[in-house]
């Protein structure tokens, strides 16, 4: 049946609910708006109000009363309203869930899912926009996914609640309803921390995630057919842990690599993908490894700045051809 990509969470988030009623909802407006996105439209009605929690404004709060219950034996998916405000709760994410199973020596654990509804492109201006991903991917204790896909939406939502360590999942709102997809009927998962080849190439390596898959995808295809450059396009999904191997197995296979990232350029999971490469794959590269992304400041309101800040099928497919001729 096809759905979108947060019909896709929604439903996830139902089907999770129903098989394990150690599962519920926390945020604000979660209950009886069913979300600011719609994300948990209808659980109230069908999980009812101790299940499907509605909140104060304070992000501390949500994911301290998360970790809580989820030491307690529940398994607790709490909302940011908008990732920009989750830097408001970022004590009890870095400080407390992440380090509560290695305090406990292993005896305790924290199935937490923090859902960050993250990226740009729909005119949210510089506290509605942001890509804070970076902000987690290098803290131990945590998992860090970023789903580009309906499947993955909901495939990856799914595992990150059954999960037993604390997990942030970055759903990408410019994708809620702009993509749709067949999905399978039944109970399926998508693995945490592995990485998926979405396009074969032999000539160059485009390293993605979240939000600009679509873009990158679509510059890879354009010079395909102009250029007759076959772009390898490899989706991240998983941003902690890294799939290593998947990384350095289409740098090997190609010998360019370009990654691409909505987030800023300067502290972005980019640079520590680029080392990686140059560390453990140099004598294979055939030149630079290169990276595409935001302009390093606030994302402006203004749709024709906003535009000029992020990075774009345009600016993918110059970086493209740039590499390709080095």
């Amino acid at each position: 049946m096809e759905q979108t990509y947060i019909k896709a969470i929604n439903n996830a988030l139902h089907e999770e609910m129903r098989r394990d009623e150690n599962v519920f909802i926390m945020g604000e407006d979660v209950a009886d708006l069913g979300g600011a996105f719609k994300a948990t439209e209808g659980l109230l009605e069908a999980f009812g109000e101790e299940r499907v929690i509605d909140t104060p404004i304070s992000e501390a709060l949500i994911v301290g009363a998360g970790i809580g219950a989820a030491v307690l034996g529940m398994r607790p998916v709490v909302e940011m309203q908008f990732a920009d405000f989750i830097s408001c709760a970022f004590d009890q994410i870095v400080n407390m869930a992440a380090t509560l199973s290695y305090r406990h020596g292993g005896k305790a654990a924290c199935p937490l899912v923090v859902r960050a509804p993250s990226g740009a492109g729909v005119h949210g201006a510089l506290f509605h926009s942001q890509n804070p991903e970076a902000w987690f991917t290098r803290v131990p204790g945590l998992k860090v996914v970023a789903p580009a896909t309906v499947y993955d939406a909901k495939g990856l939502l799914k595992s990150a609640i059954r999960d037993g360590n604390p997990v942030v999942y970055f759903e990408h709102k410019r994708l809620y309803r702009s993509i749709k997809e067949d999905l399978p009927e039944g109970d399926f998962t998508v693995p945490i921390g592995v990485a998926e080849i979405r396009k074969e190439g032999t000539d160059l390596s485009l390293i993605t995630y979240g939000g600009t898959l679509g873009p990158a995808l679509d510059a890879a295809r354009i010079v395909e057919k102009e250029d007759g450059l076959g772009v390898e396009v490899l989706d991240l999904r998983t941003l902690l842990p890294l799939d290593r191997e998947a990384i350095l197995a289409t740098a090997r296979k190609t010998g360019k690599v370009l990654i691409v990232h909505e987030d800023r350029l300067t502290g972005g999971i980019g640079g520590e993908i680029a080392a990686l490469i140059s560390e453990h794959a140099f004598e294979d590269l055939d030149g630079p490894v290169r990276r595409v992304a935001a302009l390093d400041t606030h994302v402006a309101f203004s749709p024709p700045l906003e535009q000029a800040i992020l990075p774009d099928t345009n600016r993918i497919l110059e970086a493209i051809r740039s590499l390709a001729a080095y």
